[in-house]
């Protein structure tokens, strides 16, 4: 039996200093709108709380979908690499960057830098990006949507040079009979696709899947908990989001911070998968077991 748990969006507050001369381009309307909206949403409280209660279960695995800044000021970036090292080691933690990761041009390598082995695994090639990581049966596959936008855009983007590559993976640990667990920020299904926050490049992304296989896949970037599925190889897809880590409750804008633990077991040739989802609810103070379902 292999644990694996999954917590996205994490949004480090409250906001660092920010010199004037950051606040240009892009980095201007998100310091608005962190103004004017976030700062009252997410939290550093929730987050503490819900990481604390999430290292309690010493899950196998740890899954990161994106999102541990907000500006991806270089301050911000070098916090969110002292969160990742709080959070746990490297060997059994890794980060599929988010779009605020990749805020303006040169951020996402910067935190590819500074997060080090957070954001490395096996490649295919010379390419960053699918890579894998191995834990037991358990292959995490890390796909990067995170792409500069301009403002007022948080799209992500998965181009046919990455689809290629992710296909040659998942068939080679599809081969070797390994669990593989998906991750990617922006969500690859229909339902959840939008023209200003969508992900370009989903229905290649599904594609993928359906001639591939996979046996899971984790996104954030909704700030929403779902549950959705996508066509496989001999059975549908679970496609699951997760509410953001560091969304406070009373929030109007999100869901109140939640992660996931998914508990793989394997029978013969059989997979089994039961999901718990831990967090707060819209009222009380604690966190709470808000489901549990096995998904196959």
């Amino acid at each position: 039996m292999i644990t694996l748990a999954h917590i996205s969006d994490i949004h480090l507050s409250p906001m660092p200093q920010v010199a004037v001369r950051d606040l240009v381009g892009k980095r201007l309307t998100g310091y608005l709108n962190w103004k004017l909206r976030r700062h009252g949403e997410l939290n550093s409280g929730t987050l503490a709380s819900l990481v604390a209660h999430l290292q309690s279960q010493n899950a196998d695995f740890t899954a990161v979908t994106g999102d541990l800044t907000n500006l991806a000021l270089k301050s911000e970036i070098t916090r969110a690499g002292e969160w990742l090292q709080a959070l746990g080691s490297p060997e059994k933690i890794c980060v599929c960057p988010g779009n605020h990761d990749a805020y303006v041009p040169g951020a996402l390598e910067a935190a590819e830098d500074i997060w080090g082995d957070y954001m490395k695994g096996e490649t295919v090639d010379d390419a960053i990006y699918p890579f894998v990581r191995r834990q037991g049966e358990l292959a995490v596959v890390s796909c990067s949507s995170a792409v500069p936008t301009r403002p007022f855009v948080a799209l992500g983007r998965f181009d046919e040079k990455q689809a290629s590559r992710l296909a040659r993976i998942l068939k080679v640990l599809g081969e070797g009979g390994y669990y593989r667990a998906v991750l990617i920020h922006h969500p690859p299904c229909q339902e959840l696709q939008h023209p200003s926050f969508g992900l370009k490049g989903h229905r290649l992304f599904r594609q993928v899947i359906a001639e591939c296989g996979a046996e899971l896949i984790l996104h954030g970037h909704t700030h929403r908990s779902s549950i959705h599925t996508i066509p496989g190889v001999g059975r549908e897809v679970p496609v699951v989001g997760v509410a953001a880590a560091s969304a406070a409750q009373g929030g109007t804008l999100d869901d109140p911070a939640r992660y996931n633990l998914f508990r793989i077991e394997k029978n013969g040739d059989t997979w089994s998968c039961t999901m718990r989802e831990f967090g707060f609810q819209r009222l009380g103070n604690d966190i709470v077991m808000r489901l549990q379902m096995r998904l196959y």
